[in-house]
């Protein structure tokens, strides 16, 4: 049973996440590194954000686009195909675009939800507390709450997100705190609690620690 609907947090404030963060014993020497924050969510409808999402899954982000733009080819005039085109096209039109079986009934379930409204639009989501757009979407097809987790850092732009089960997040904790080991989601989302209200800006943070190290650029803790 879903729990009653809260007003959904408002969007990310860049200069007050960084300021709450830049105390953090273990999150600071990051902020300080790192800079400013450039999140900035896109607006797209959350139809289209998971299904681009579902065609993101598991292959390199080159093929993914070429299967979007094969797909979005389809329907001249459309800056991305609807919901009832999806589901009027046949299962040939899909595969012919490269999608996989099990992406072309992930894609269909969603634009099905969608046209039924489990699927929210942009503006209904905003009415959403972010734990009943999580519970309502993990419904879908092909859809896990990592997903739904990124759907609303990335496109609804909700400040207060910590994808406990992200790699680099937990990597770039695991560099942040000069730990030998990841900590486990569960530790992880303990610990994020200090972060509230802007854990999506913390993630955002750890991401980019993750990012730097991979370019050797990462400062150690005790070199900051």
């Amino acid at each position: 049973m879903l729990a009653p609907a809260r007003p959904a947090a408002k969007g990310l404030s860049p200069r007050a996440a960084r300021a709450h963060l830049a105390t953090d014993p273990i999150l600071g020497p990051v902020v300080r590194q790192v800079g400013a924050m450039t999140l900035k969510p896109i607006q797209r409808e959350p139809y289209e954000a998971l299904v681009r999402a579902i065609a993101h899954q598991q292959v390199h982000g080159r093929a993914a686009e070429a299967m979007l733009n094969r797909l979005i080819a389809l329907f001249p005039g459309q800056d991305f195909p609807h919901p009832e085109g999806i589901l009027a096209l046949p299962e040939e039109g899909l595969r012919g675009c490269g999608f996989s079986g099990a992406k072309c009934a992930a894609i269909r379930d969603i634009a099905l939800k969608s046209v039924g409204g489990l699927v929210p639009t942009r503006r209904a989501a905003a009415r959403l507390a972010d734990e009943e757009l999580i519970e309502r979407l993990v419904a879908l097809r092909g859809v896990g709450r990592w997903t739904v987790e990124m759907l609303l850092i990335f496109t609804l732009g909700r400040p207060d997100i910590l994808p406990v089960d992200d790699f680099g997040v937990r990597e770039g904790y695991r560099l942040a705190a000069g730990r030998e080991t990841q900590p486990k989601p569960k530790e992880l989302a303990g610990i994020g609690l200090a972060w509230a209200p802007f854990r999506s800006a913390a993630a955002w943070y750890l991401w980019r620690a993750a990012d730097l190290n991979k370019e050797g650029r990462f400062r150690a803790p005790q070199a900051i």
